[in-house]
């Protein structure tokens, strides 16, 4: 393997566009647990971020919050007004592998790896999160509901880092976070879903559930024009409409849809006058 050992942002960017097939490596968390598997990947060309210091804080403006590319989760778990204005991402964060995988793993990373289980990645969604990527051509902003075109593909260029992710802040009169999984800690989600409401109107969030963990834009509309809703299974036509749960080792798509349904049901139905 060839190792790229950048000081500085425009020294990875020049790097990342001299070499396009390279990969860019924070926490190596997502990475490295494919490396005793697959061989080949003994054999690419990784650009080591951690030495970027300035990609590593995070920081509050009077309306947003500001992640950068090698914020860790263990970094917002700790801030204490993340965990008064945005629980979900603390919520989130605490679901993703052990303490050691927490103060290394970083946001950006769990959207660069496009795994369609992540569990980060739900929250910032649901919270309306922008991605920042930049490149030696200039630095663009997408929408991370509007990130992914398929599974493992992303509006990410290979010469383009996440250098920060930014999250308005909003007064929330509603954040869930749900992960259903084979045990309370360390397991791979089999159905998690993301809600918030503000002024800004609905957010439902669906992992595990669709090549990428996607908004659920007809439960959103289901919701904002408060149809009834007197049982889980009112909410399946909505739910086939926005994802493609499929069989798998972990669960089988009739098992996904089903528990979908009931999450979003009983966490619902205290929340919601149509729901009865």
């Amino acid at each position: 393997m060839r190792i790229l050992l950048p000081g500085t942002l425009e020294e990875a960017l020049q790097m990342l566009a001299a070499t396009p097939d390279a990969t860019p490596m924070a926490g190596g968390t997502d990475l490295l647990v494919h490396w005793p598997q697959h061989p080949e990947l003994h054999e690419r060309s990784y650009v080591d971020l951690s030495g970027l210091e300035d990609l590593r804080p995070h920081r509050w403006t009077d309306h947003e919050l500001v992640l950068g590319g090698l914020t860790s989760y263990w970094d917002v778990i700790t801030d204490r007004r993340a965990r008064v204005e945005l629980p979900l991402l603390i919520e989130a964060g605490r679901q993703v592998g052990a303490v050691q995988i927490q103060t290394r793993g970083t946001w950006a990373g769990n959207i660069a790896n496009g795994s369609p289980a992540a569990d980060g990645v739900p929250v910032l969604m649901a919270y309306d999160a922008l991605v920042v990527l930049q490149s030696t051509r200039g630095r663009s902003e997408v929408p991370l509901a509007e990130f992914y075109v398929g599974y493992k593909e992303m509006r990410r260029k290979p010469d383009e880092l996440i250098t920060q992710i930014r999250l308005p802040r909003r007064e929330y009169d509603l954040q869930i976070f749900e992960k259903v999984g084979s045990r309370q800690a360390q397991a791979i989600t089999k159905v998690g879903i993301a809600i918030t409401h503000s002024a800004a109107g609905w957010r439902v969030v669906s992992n595990s559930m669709a090549p990428f963990v996607c908004r659920c834009h007809s439960m959103e509309r289901l919701l904002q024009d408060g149809r009834p809703v007197s049982s889980p299974d009112d909410l399946l036509p909505a739910i086939r409409e926005d994802v493609s749960p499929i069989d798998d080792i972990r669960s089988t798509a009739e098992y996904r849809e089903r528990v979908m349904a009931r999450v979003l049901y009983y966490d619902l139905l205290d929340v919601c006058p149509s729901f009865s």
